[in-house]
């Protein structure tokens, strides 16, 4: 048989779903594994929100629809992004995806041609470099800070004649990170100056602590250089239910449609009435899982300490981004095999040396997580 795809073959699996199933195997065996590997809230859907996609379910919401999302999920999550994002938006400027993994794959293959260059931000999300690749373009990797993780002038080294497009994701996945208004002036100078386009995961926006977050798409003249994504899986604990969008000018949603409609036709349609629930209805939810994560955040950040362990600003997201010495990968096989913690290695973020935990579990588990990894360091 003929090989298969060339492109593909130079793409590696998702590192975070790969040891977030390694760890499961182990625990289908009968080990007691602590998985801190993967982005996951580990509260239940908020029931309001349960509710409105089972009444859409009993309505008989269960067929094709509008090809961008229903209207009413549109018109939400315009009046979202103008009331607290401060982007100028229509609902003719939304895409509703299947999250906000495939937003971003849309956006790449709508802003990029083959052989473009696209600027990710180290430690980067696993997912950035392939979606580029598989859009045809080429990925630029540029180190954030060592110790601060923000941005200096040296961004502007990487643009060329070839350079389309900048990724951004703020607060970040992995460092927990939210970029200032120093580091966004720049990103947005340098995509003025140079005909850019720039992507803003913005998927942890709700979860931040003591750090305010700002959409680079607020930014004068920015508006139709930002692809802003967004989604439902960690502000309301919906995983599951593959709810994300983005908002961008009318031109790049009509390419990012295009490719929707070769490929997923639309999101799933009653899970789309829970979204308009989750935007529409009480916010109390999300405050109070924030200030769950918040209490986590603190409990694990005192615990490096206890270890002599540094860690990036956790700003936000809910994850501690901790350095290590030595090979980071041997370190995370170590703290699973030894410990039965499952964690991900910061070479799985282009950014060797470090280690992301994720503090999405209960206290308990997370209590007793750190004890295991402080017997095996």
């Amino acid at each position: 048989m003929r090989p298969l795809s060339a492109k593909l073959s130079a793409i590696a699996p998702s590192a975070t779903i790969e040891i977030t199933e390694k760890a499961r195997r182990m625990q289908a065996a009968g080990t007691d594994v602590i998985s801190l590997s993967i982005g996951e809230p580990d509260f239940p859907t908020p029931a309001h929100i349960t509710k409105a996609c089972i009444d859409a379910l009993n309505r008989g919401e269960t067929h094709y629809t509008a090809g961008k999302g229903i209207p009413e999920l549109l018109s939400a999550i315009s009046d979202k992004i103008v009331q607290e994002n401060r982007i100028p938006c229509t609902p003719e400027q939304v895409i509703v995806g299947c999250g906000a993994k495939n937003s971003i794959y849309e956006a790449c293959e709508a802003v990029l041609s083959p052989g473009d260059e696209a600027i990710i931000l180290d430690p980067s999300w696993v997912s950035y470099e392939p979606f580029v690749q598989i859009a045809g373009g080429i990925p630029v990797h540029h180190p954030m800070h060592p110790e601060t993780f923000q941005l200096d002038d040296t961004l502007v080294e990487k643009v060329n004649e070839k350079t389309r497009m900048i990724i951004i994701n703020t607060p970040s996945n992995p460092s927990g990170v939210i970029l200032n208004n120093d580091s966004l002036r720049l990103v947005a100078d340098i995509c003025q100056d140079h005909d850019l386009i720039v992507i803003s995961d913005e998927i942890y926006e709700k979860l931040t602590y003591g750090k305010i977050h700002v959409s680079i798409g607020s930014f004068p003249g920015m508006e139709d250089r930002t692809v802003t994504v967004n989604g439902f899986s960690k502000a309301y604990a919906m995983t599951g239910w593959r709810l994300g969008y983005a908002v961008a000018s009318k031109e790049i949603i009509a390419y990012m449609n295009k490719v929707q409609q070769h490929t997923i036709s639309h999101p799933t349609t009653f899970a789309m009435y829970g979204g308009v629930a989750a935007l529409k209805g009480p916010q109390e939810c999300v405050e109070e899982m924030r200030y769950e994560f918040e209490r986590r955040r603190s409990f694990v950040l005192k615990s490096m300490d206890e270890m002599g362990l540094s860690y990036a600003p956790a700003d936000g997201a809910f994850y501690a981004y901790v350095k290590v010495d030595g090979d980071d990968a041997k370190v995370a096989a170590h703290w699973l095999e030894k410990g039965h913690v499952a964690v991900t290695h910061g070479s799985a973020f282009h950014h060797p040396g470090w280690i992301r935990i994720s503090y999405a579990a209960s206290m308990d588990r997370l209590e007793e997580a750190m004890n295991r990894i402080s017997a095996v360091l």
